[in-house]
């Protein structure tokens, strides 16, 4: 979605498949303002200038994380692509991801699991999983 007008949008889709080899594959929204507005994405200083936003929308229409971006700066794509996956893991495997996965520094891709809900079940966890202690196990993301 931008607040720029339809024909702008079709010149960035021409330019990306001309200059880039790249064909958008999903529609790009034309916002008269009052959605940007309403999301906080009008610069508060610079009342003519958007602020980027990426919204990660699961399948239920939740969203699950935002991330906003001066004009200036690009998003950063790897790191969309990480949260995206990272929630996909999450859902399906009910986990936690640990910070900079896939690459954590304790755990590597590992997945985190969640705490224990009784006393029989924290120690037994230790058994089942890798444990640095009762409240912090982890799976092999391969081995699931």
């Amino acid at each position: 979605m931008s607040v720029d007008q339809v024909n702008c949008h079709l010149k960035w889709i021409e330019w990306i498949k001309d200059n880039l080899d790249v064909e958008i594959e999903f529609p790009i929204i034309a916002d008269t303002g009052d959605v940007a507005k309403t999301l906080g994405l009008i610069h508060p200083a610079k009342a003519t200038n958007t602020v980027r936003a990426v919204f990660i929308i699961d399948p239920d229409g939740i969203i699950r994380a935002i991330l906003y971006y001066p004009q200036e700066l690009g998003r950063n794509m790897d790191e969309i692509l990480r949260m995206v996956e990272a929630f996909n893991q999450i859902s399906k495997k009910q986990v936690a991801i640990p910070a900079n996965w896939p690459e954590n520094e304790l755990i590597g891709k590992g997945l985190i699991i969640p705490p224990p809900s009784n006393v029989e079940d924290a120690k037994k966890r230790q058994e089942k999983y890798k444990c640095f202690d009762w409240w912090l196990c982890y799976r092999n993301y391969y081995k699931w």
